[in-house]
């Protein structure tokens, strides 16, 4: 068997750490004063040899180039903004801001008619997320929703005037509560469907809503639920 080593079998490995070991004794040069215009060529030579060989081409500038490291690595920075873009806190700062805005009006309205200020909160947040602009598709406007007949009949002259749509949304909650002797699911179903619907079905008390739930319409179901869920949320 021949003794001859053919280079062309040569682990490319070991050509790129030979060519490494090649460029570390050559950069010692740059150190050295006494060195030579014909070392200063080699050197540049083998650079040349060295970019080609790890796909950089001759352009000896960019041998360092982060561009030449894997494009997911360049890729990161990007791909963190886009994550931090994308958090979202589970209470944005405008809604605690929001709740703060019209702190003052609630504790005073909720101290007026009896009613617990988180249980009015809770309806505002179910009703219009705090936004005392917001108006539905049936027509109920301001923060705690109301219908032309229920503000006029509270003294309303502008509902999306917050002092005035909370106080008496407030007070048309507290009379429900009277109503039906503090049963506060019953008291929101009626703010929801209105006091006839579920007067109709026979509902008096918390057990009663209970038993015909289903009788009523799914969004007042859903409504009674969500907003006791809210009212746990803001007695925390």
């Amino acid at each position: 068997m021949s003794s001859v080593t053919n280079t062309n079998q040569i682990d490319p490995r070991v050509l790129k750490e030979l060519l490494q070991l090649q460029t570390m004794s050559k950069l010692s040069l740059f150190a050295d004063d006494t060195s030579s215009s014909s070392e200063t060529d080699d050197s540049n030579d083998f650079s040349e040899l060295l970019n080609s060989l790890m796909g950089q081409g001759t352009d000896t500038s960019n041998v360092f180039d982060t561009s030449s490291l894997n494009p997911s690595l360049n890729s990161l920075p990007s791909a963190l903004g886009a994550l931090n873009k994308s958090y979202t806190p589970l209470q944005s700062i405008s809604q605690t801001s929001s709740v703060s805005q019209f702190e003052g009006l609630i504790q005073a309205a909720s101290q007026k008619y009896g009613v617990d200020s988180s249980l009015v909160k809770a309806v505002i947040q179910q009703e219009s997320s705090f936004n005392h602009q917001a108006v539905s598709t049936a027509g109920a406007k301001g923060l705690m929703q109301l219908m032309d007949g229920t503000s006029s009949g509270y003294g309303v002259t502008n509902p999306f005037d917050p002092a005035q749509n909370v106080d008496a949304g407030t007070h048309f909650l507290s009379g429900l509560l009277s109503k039906y002797n503090g049963n506060e699911g019953v008291a929101l179903a009626a703010y929801n469907a209105g006091p006839g619907r579920v007067d109709r079905l026979g509902i008096r008390t918390d057990q009663d809503l209970e038993k015909k739930l289903q009788f009523l319409p799914k969004e007042t179901q859903a409504y009674v639920s969500k907003v006791l869920g809210h009212r746990q949320n803001f007695s925390l």
